[in-house]
């Protein structure tokens, strides 16, 4: 199979140069900027949310992190991400009842009964736990400022500013009323700035700050804190949450973030319920063919993250559970995510993992057209099927991803031509099955309901 053999063998090597391409950014020359890129191939990582929700504790974030890296790391995940509300003292409380842990400058600190090794440090220890396993730390926010530091009227670090001075009592996220909105003023910068330089001081990676990229789309506040952050010197990746997040404002999100939700939280469902939430797996064909062309280096539209494997003991949504997406749908997912070049965020418990969805996650064949492919394009997208194209990064050839959309098993087919490629016969490699298929004048495959398949094509000498 020539080029596919040379790709396969050289796919880890290709995902550890990624890794070393995220520790040494390069320059960016989007929108005319000669900032450090950031995020220069799609984050990989794990992220507490949908395992355990509100509730994470120190002991069960190491024990996912420590997971990540001896089974993940050399396959490129990276990043790890504890979710919101690590500043809560009793999480399994309703909203109204929490206890909050906050310095005496109105900032968020970590729950020491949640996360004993941060005391003082705040989360230092943690991140600097997880640097010395090779990996990068992140955390979640929720956009603006504690409404009880403004109650109390706290000063803001570093400035003479208080709080008061920096909130909008007339804004609050609909979905978590903890916080005020932070006014477009020196005083709300100065807020920001703060944050970005506490974060900085634990030696933060990533932040995730949500209620900010839809419902609505706060312009103002994602420009304010991502040049808080920008300011600190440290490379931070910048991830914006929820979706969907507005296809015109493109120009502004390539410039102030690395990545932004396009859909509504994504949950292991097929087709949204009847109340249009979790997002399902369906909707998210049209929502990537809408951002497919606006991926690119450092700018990563983010279809949420992967509920796989088990999904608990406490999870963000819904119970305990074994993701309720079939084998065939999970392959789609992670098929989906990969020719779209989505970010890869784990959400299932990872201490938990079993051999096929381990084997999702480390198929280095697929991970290389996630962190190494080129002009990924939808050639067709309808309601029974969708059909993706890309090119490697490195290589001639082509990679061909092909859906069934459809509750019915399918037959799809193509002539080359359809796929923009010259010659008469290709030969194809099943990169989920790691198989060589031969060559053939065409492509013809059958597909069980939600199936999908992503193959290599190279054409015949």
């Amino acid at each position: 199979m020539g080029i596919w053999v040379r790709l396969c063998v050289g796919s880890t090597i290709g995902l550890l140069a990624g890794l070393l391409a995220l520790a040494a950014p390069g320059k960016s020359q989007d929108l005319g900027q000669t900032s450090t890129v950031l995020a220069s191939l799609p984050p990989m990582g794990w992220n507490s949310w949908d395992s355990y929700g509100l509730s994470v504790t120190e002991d069960e974030f190491r024990a996912n992190a420590s997971w990540l890296a001896q089974h993940l790391a050399k396959h490129g995940w990276q990043y790890v991400v504890v979710d919101e509300g690590w500043y809560l003292q009793n999480p399994e409380a309703k909203p109204g009842s929490f206890r909050f842990t906050m310095s005496a400058d109105g900032r968020y600190l970590p729950a020491v009964n949640r996360f004993p090794s941060a005391n003082d440090a705040g989360f230092k220890p943690l991140a600097d736990w997880a640097h010395g396993l090779g990996l990068k730390f992140g955390i979640h926010i929720i956009r603006g400022i504690p409404r009880e530091a403004v109650d109390r009227n706290l000063p803001i670090a570093g400035s003479t500013y208080h709080a008061a001075d920096a909130a909008d009592k007339a804004d609050t996220c609909p979905w978590n009323a903890d916080n005020y909105g932070v006014t477009d003023t020196p005083a709300g910068q100065a807020y920001y700035d703060s944050l970005a330089k506490l974060y900085a001081s634990w030696g933060l990676d990533f932040v995730k700050i949500d209620c900010i990229a839809s419902r609505p789309y706060k312009g103002p506040e994602i420009r304010m804190f991502s040049q808080a952050l920008r300011k600190t010197g440290r490379p931070i990746v910048l991830s914006l949450s929820p979706g969907p997040a507005p296809l015109d404002k493109l120009q502004e999100l390539r410039k102030y973030a690395q990545m932004w939700r396009i859909s509504d939280d994504f949950w292991d469902r097929w087709k949204a319920s009847k109340q249009s939430f979790p997002q399902g797996l369906l909707p998210q064909f049209n929502l990537t063919a809408n951002w497919a062309p606006y991926v690119g280096s450092g700018h990563w539209p983010d279809a949420d993250m992967l509920p796989l494997g088990y999904i608990g003991p406490r999870p963000g949504w819904g119970k305990a559970r074994e993701t309720e997406l079939t084998q065939d749908e999970q392959r789609t997912v992670m098929t989906l995510w990969s020719v779209f070049r989505s970010p890869l965020i784990m959400g299932g418990n990872l201490t938990r993992m079993d051999e096929w969805t381990t084997s999702l996650l480390t198929n280095d064949e697929v991970l290389t057209v996630d962190q190494h492919s080129k002009a990924n394009r939808v050639v067709a997208n309808d309601a029974k099927k969708a059909v993706w194209t890309a090119q490697p990064a490195t290589q001639s050839g082509l990679y061909v991803a092909l859906f069934n959309l459809d509750d019915q098993p399918q037959t799809l087919q193509f002539d080359w031509a359809d796929l923009s490629l010259s010659g008469k016969v290709h030969r194809v490699r099943d990169l989920w099955q790691h198989r060589d298929l031969g060559s053939s004048k065409k492509l013809r495959v059958i597909l069980r309901p939600h199936a999908s398949v992503l193959y290599g094509v190279a054409e015949t000498k």
